[in-house]
């Protein structure tokens, strides 16, 4: 640099916690662009809870293996670790109502948001599993690990299912979006 020259500097925001906000809208927006699918986590148990979630990913086949990630502040974060098990329901492209219904906070607690969704306890972890969802998975959980102000579930399939519906709904740039599944040729 010049002599004389300004110096740009850059600050780096400050944590959520410190600033007393809602995450980094910068990095929301950012990530919003990532089309991924839409998922219900449920947990059963004492103090049953769900949430809609994207951080969901596969991990292993052998043994069959997922992870998900969860807020420590959000409520399906006690209900997961009290229970020690999880359920991912994927939801169909005509489940966006389900999708909503989950993302919102003045939903009631436990078993009461379940009260207007059709669904069905789970038989391995008594998670409820979503009617209509285009898959579902029951999990024991296996591991939790530290991801800043999330944890990262990971969870032992112990069973799966696939329901009747065809397309799914994903989420990207905030809309919710149908996906035909139509294959393109590699």
């Amino acid at each position: 640099m010049a002599t004389g020259e300004a110096r740009v500097v850059r600050r780096l925001p400050t944590s959520q916690a410190r600033r007393g906000l809602t995450p980094q809208p910068g990095l929301r927006q950012v990530m919003a662009r990532f089309a991924t699918g839409v998922t219900v986590l449920t947990a059963g148990g004492e103090d049953p809870h769900g949430m809609t979630a994207n951080a969901f990913t596969p991990v292993s086949q052998d043994p069959p293996m997922v992870l998900c990630c969860v807020a420590k502040a959000a409520r399906t974060h006690a209900a997961i670790v009290t229970a020690g098990s999880f359920a991912v329901n994927v939801l169909a492209a005509d489940q966006q109502e389900l999708a909503e219904h989950f993302a919102d906070w003045r939903r009631p607690d436990g078993m009461a948001q379940f009260a207007s969704v059709a669904h069905e306890i789970g038989p391995k972890t008594g998670a409820p599993l979503l009617t209509g969802a285009l898959a579902w998975l029951e999990c024991e959980l296996d591991q939790v690990l530290a991801g800043g102000d999330h944890s990262i579930f990971l969870g032992r399939v112990v069973a799966a299912g696939r329901g009747a519906g065809e397309h799914a709904l994903v989420f990207n740039g905030g809309p919710y979006h149908d996906v035909a599944g139509r294959s393109r040729a590699a």
